[in-house]
């Protein structure tokens, strides 16, 4: 019975938590370099500048397709060399005086939240008046972070009645290339959390097909040996 109540206890705050948000499926492609490249550009020019990816080198972008030229002229803001990892200068006195909370590194958002929460949760903003900066989300509520890129979504706001999020005022971009522009941020977040992911899944390949030959043969030679045996 004390087995049952732990289990209960452990599964339960992540039930609640859950209750009522509606993901959108994120449209991942990490085979997709162009995306990737374009998802770093977004991570770097607005994210980097509060968010850090401490354990995510500049240079590992080079295994994307980015040169390390590209890399140091466009994307290296906060470190010296490509070598580096993605760190940002504000303290964390400074960070939680400003916002009243330190933001988050985002090494391995991806893999603690998922893709499709990432996802949802970049689209899911609107303006609130009564947040301290003026910005809620639907994933998140009373998120502390404002909407970085409302400029390229432009405004929402949250119809009370209908508890769906509407137009209020124009963006840069579209509905549809906003999404877009999230999807790469997310196919970006996404392989920043491991790197080395496709090369681990198609080494798997490699594993399991080396196990079914070895299985082959296992079962080769055990009728081999019980060949003459009656």
């Amino acid at each position: 019975m004390r087995f049952f109540i732990i289990i209960f206890l452990f599964i339960s705050p992540l039930s609640f938590s859950a209750e009522n948000i509606e993901l959108s499926k994120a449209p991942v492609d990490l085979t997709d370099n162009l995306s990737l490249q374009r998802g770093a550009k977004i991570f770097t020019n607005y994210c980097l500048n509060c968010h850090s990816a401490k354990y995510m080198r500049y240079s590992n972008l080079q295994d994307i397709g980015l040169s390390a030229e590209t890399i140091k002229n466009d994307l290296l803001f906060t470190g010296n060399k490509i070598g580096d990892t993605m760190s940002v200068n504000m303290s964390m006195k400074d960070s939680k005086k400003w916002f009243g909370a330190s933001p988050p590194d985002l090494s391995v958002v991806a893999r603690s939240r998922g893709a499709d929460w990432i996802y949802s949760y970049m689209r899911g903003f609107y303006r609130d008046p009564t947040r301290p900066m003026g910005w809620n989300n639907t994933v998140y509520v009373n998120s502390a972070m404002p909407h970085i890129l409302w400029e390229l979504e432009g405004e929402k706001i949250l119809n009370p009645k209908t508890k769906k999020l509407e137009k209020f005022s124009s963006g840069k971009l579209n509905a549809k290339e906003y999404d877009a522009t999230i999807a790469d941020l997310t196919n970006y977040l996404v392989y920043m959390s491991e790197p080395d992911q496709l090369k681990r899944k198609k080494m798997g390949y490699y594993v399991i097909g080396f196990l079914l030959l070895l299985l082959f043969l296992t079962i080769k030679l055990k009728k081999e040996y019980w060949r003459d045996i009656k």
